[in-house]
């Protein structure tokens, strides 16, 4: 199998469990899946760029195959700048937990029907 299969399998791989992680309750699954749909872009980008083995980095007129470096100097700046994100949403979702309390994404979690009846508050 090709290298590009395997390449279009992770990203594949990241990106569902990015989707995944994403939709989940609480606030450190979704900056893992930030992160991941992050990653999954990248190597999107990164692939775009042809991906070329054994091929020298020194161009000449009669190389018909060599890899784009715009994709890999986009996919550079990603990083650095999804990095900065990260860190900026954890401090955030930090924050966030330190006032309210909780760690859900709605904020309060939603009580069961079984503790509405019975008057539970939850705490």
């Amino acid at each position: 199998m090709s290298v590009e299969f395997f390449v279009a399998s992770a990203i594949g791989v990241l990106m569902a469990a990015g989707i995944y992680l994403v939709l989940r309750g609480r606030t450190f699954p979704v900056v893992l899946g930030l992160a991941m749909l992050s990653y999954a872009i990248n190597a999107f980008l990164f692939a775009m760029g042809r991906l070329a083995v054994n091929s020298p980095p020194i161009y000449s007129a009669d190389a018909p195959g060599y890899t784009d470096p715009l994709p890999q100097a986009l996919v550079l700046t990603a990083i650095v700048i999804s990095f900065g994100m990260t860190a900026f949403v954890v401090v955030l979702a930090l924050r966030s937990y330190l006032e309210i309390g909780t760690d859900h994404v709605d904020g309060e979690p939603e009580r069961d029907e079984a503790a509405a009846r019975r008057g539970d508050d939850g705490a």
